[in-house]
């Protein structure tokens, strides 16, 4: 008899993927992953303009049987060996290094329709290439990133709002920003203990459910050098963060610190914990990035959709040149799966 986690695997439907920006590297590690990959990662279909992918295709010299779908669920009637690829309204140009203002349309709405398929049940999950945030911006796009629009898209087709959670995670480490992309001079105003619950509380919820860890342990990071040094340096620490992490623990939660930031990232320490709760993003993004630089993947927790992406940017002046290094959106992928397969056990044991 097949273990539910197997089974789950089994029924579950096929994983959306942008490609992102088509003047990066978003093409061709797509490509690349279906060409030398595809039997060793979950069922996945690209949103993509099909006549791009075919161009970038014979740039890099790849022989690759392009079969376009109307719906995901078509992709088990398709050519064995073919790549599916749910085409695009807009179209994308085929144009390496020089990225084109036709181009953002296509983008906005691969992720837009991704997110619908999600959200429908059609995918499993979301993978999501780099984009070019400067060429979304020209556009008239109007969020920080991929992560806060995919909780404005979540949100507004579903009538609540959602708080997305950035995590990075590789081999030896996991960490999460409380606070993301806004200016270092304004993390300390940004910071509140319900901001650090917050976090702490979608982390530690989408850990139990879509990671399989039933009492995973945080690991929280002081703001200030030496975590403050008991108020010695700065007031944040023993202010908002050690009432943060005082009241989850009064929530059954396995949260600790406030810890020296300077202390946290050693070997030995990193056994210690599952995730770093870190309060600011470099604080966080330079040790996952620094030891995993090419197999760390980026995760948004606290969305009603899995999502996933490989935790690098555009590399445009590599791009049709073949080597772009697809071991990150490899990483996202196999993460992708293994999330949709343990929500997909939740989900049935809560169910029975």
């Amino acid at each position: 008899m097949s273990s539910p986690a197997a089974q789950a695997s089994t029924d579950l439907a096929p994983i959306a993927v942008t490609v992102g920006e088509p003047s990066g590297v978003g093409p061709d590690i797509a490509l690349a992953i279906h060409l030398h990959h595809r039997n060793d990662l979950p069922a996945f279909f690209l949103l993509a303009d099909p006549v791009m992918l075919a161009e970038r295709a014979n740039r890099l010299g790849y022989d690759l049987d392009i079969h376009t779908i109307a719906t995901p669920s078509e992709m088990a009637a398709i050519r064995p060996g073919a790549l599916a690829v749910l085409p695009l309204v807009n179209r994308h140009l085929e144009s390496p290094d020089v990225v084109d203002p036709v181009n953002a349309a296509g983008t906005i709405e691969a992720i837009d329709r991704a997110t619908a398929l999600v959200l429908e049940g059609q995918a499993s999950a979301l993978v999501t290439g780099p984009i070019d945030k400067k060429a979304l911006y020209d556009f008239g796009f109007r969020h920080p990133g991929h992560t806060e629009y995919l909780a404005d898209l979540c949100g507004r087709r579903l009538g609540t709002s959602f708080t997305p959670v950035m995590l990075l995670t590789g081999p030896e480490l996991s960490c999460v920003p409380v606070t993301i992309h806004i200016p270092i001079a304004a993390v300390p105003g940004s910071l509140t203990a319900d901001l650090i619950e917050t976090t702490c509380r979608i982390v530690a919820a989408d850990y139990r459910e879509r990671l399989g860890i039933p009492a995973p342990r945080l690991a929280v990071s002081g703001l200030n050098p030496h975590a403050g040094e008991k108020g010695a340096i700065g007031s944040e620490d023993e202010a908002i963060i050690r009432p943060a992490i005082a009241r989850l623990r009064a929530a059954g939660i396995d949260a600790f610190g406030p810890l020296p930031a300077d202390t946290m990232f050693h070997p030995q320490a990193r056994r210690g914990y599952d995730v770093a709760i870190c309060m600011y993003h470099d604080q966080a993004l330079i040790p996952a990035k620094t030891l995993a630089f090419d197999q760390t993947v980026n995760a948004t927790l606290g969305l009603p959709i899995i999502r996933t992406s490989p935790d690098h940017g555009t590399a445009a002046d590599i791009a049709g040149t073949g080597k772009a290094r697809p071991d990150s959106f490899i990483a996202a992928l196999r993460l992708a799966g293994r999330m949709a397969t343990a929500a997909a056990v939740a989900s049935t044991a809560t169910r029975a």
